[in-house]
């Protein structure tokens, strides 16, 4: 059997677990309702497990037939964790309370599990290991981050030498379609967090306080139009101020105003230059004003980069496995941020995405993911088994040279 039958053959047995972990969602770095679903579904495979010590991270390594000194090894990401949305999306599995798998991580933890089992199977014809990296944390708390610091990319016994991580949609793609591109394709996501410090008093007596409100205002100002002066136009930075505090009343001029921001920016060096100068924009004008001023720029996530051959390498894997149609080569970079960006930092390999809109819904104007209406279509489930699969025989097959 080929990897996309054994996948399909699965399929029950993932959407059932799919819907398991949609009805328990769990946030941040501590899942242990979802680690123990993951260790039940993996229970009876020919795998080598560990779990995190500062999260409840699962790593599962299956040895090939290479011996660790002369075979490859590749790794295959599933985060886990959900987010604090109550559900909206009136499917019959939907989850109660106030957390939601809003952005299709239980599909990613399925499609794992199934990556592991069709792989084992098939283990003999495996020229390498394969590392599979079931991850908490990513909505926020850098779970890859942690994983990475607790050793998964060397968890085989030597660093691996691809690393592929596949994201569902909501919307933007119809099912079953597999888009990505070379270069950076998410974002780097940081946070301006930042307080002007001034001193109260009657609003009717401006002259007798020291008022940061006009000043914190000023500076968001200033931010807009520092984006467009100070970076190049092919190579963009967004800065949106997401939240901004001051003052009680009319008639009060307060001590404080605060104000923060995200930052998304789309190469390293915009990252950098963005990370120091917004700091500098709002010192400066604090200075102007006669005010002081806490301006701190936090780096949460950074560029998300693929490695061109490995982009190439999955086109050519999915037009064999599903056709050349089921391939887009993105236009542009997303705007969101994704912690695997810590691993492709680490090793050559691929974010990509998979649609998996609703068939009764218009992927241009379907509630996407992190929205309390998102859906995703459990039928796409079995196609990321096998590009997972896929992507792990090819990558660990013996390299050929011609001479």
């Amino acid at each position: 059997m080929t990897m996309i039958d054994d996948a399909r053959a699965m399929q029950d047995d993932l959407v059932q677990l799919r819907r398991a972990l949609h009805r328990a969602p769990e946030l941040g770095l501590q899942l242990p309702r979802t680690q123990e679903r993951v260790l039940a579904a993996l229970d009876g495979l020919p795998l080598e497990i560990s779990t995190g010590t500062s999260t409840t991270s699962v790593t599962a390594v299956l040895r090939g037939r290479a011996t660790a000194d002369e075979g490859r090894a590749v790794l295959l990401r599933g985060d886990m964790d959900a987010l604090p949305v109550a559900e909206r999306s009136g499917v019959d599995f939907a989850a109660e309370g106030d957390t939601m798998h809003a952005c299709g991580h239980d599909l990613h933890t399925s499609m794992l599990v199934g990556a592991a089992h069709v792989l084992s199977a098939q283990r003999d014809r495996l020229a390498g290991d394969v590392v599979f990296m079931f991850q908490p944390g990513e909505e926020g708390y850098d779970g890859a981050q942690h994983m990475v610091d607790e050793g998964v990319l060397d968890a085989a016994g030597r660093r691996v030498d691809a690393a592929l991580a596949l994201h569902v949609t909501s919307g933007m793609l119809p099912p079953g379609l597999f888009a990505t591109r070379p270069g950076p394709v998410m974002s780097a996501a940081d946070v301006l967090k930042v307080t002007v410090r001034g001193a109260g008093g009657h609003g009717s007596s401006p002259h007798r306080a020291k008022d940061p409100i006009p000043a914190a205002c000023e500076m968001v100002t200033a931010l807009q139009t520092f984006v467009t002066r100070r970076f190049d136009v092919f190579d963009p930075v967004v800065i949106t101020i997401g939240a901004f505090h001051a003052g009680t009343q009319h008639n009060v001029i307060p001590d404080d105003a605060y104000f923060e921001a995200t930052v998304r920016s789309f190469s390293r060096e915009a990252h950098e230059q963005v990370l120091l100068e917004s700091v500098r924009v709002c010192e400066g004008i604090a200075a102007a004003h006669g005010l002081e001023v806490d301006a701190v720029a936090d780096e949460l996530y950074p560029v998300t980069v693929n490695d061109g051959a490995e982009v190439v390498n999955l086109q050519s894997l999915v037009a064999d496995v599903h056709g050349a149609e089921r391939f887009l080569v993105l236009p542009n970079p997303v705007a969101g941020s994704e912690d695997f960006s810590r691993v492709l930092d680490a090793v050559p390999g691929v974010m990509a995405f998979l649609g998996a809109t609703p068939a009764d819904r218009d992927p241009a104007t379907a509630p996407f993911n992190h929205s309390p209406e998102a859906a995703f279509d459990d039928a796409v489930i079995s196609d990321g088994v096998a590009v997972y699969a896929e992507y792990a025989a090819r990558t660990l097959a013996p390299v050929t040279t011609t001479g």
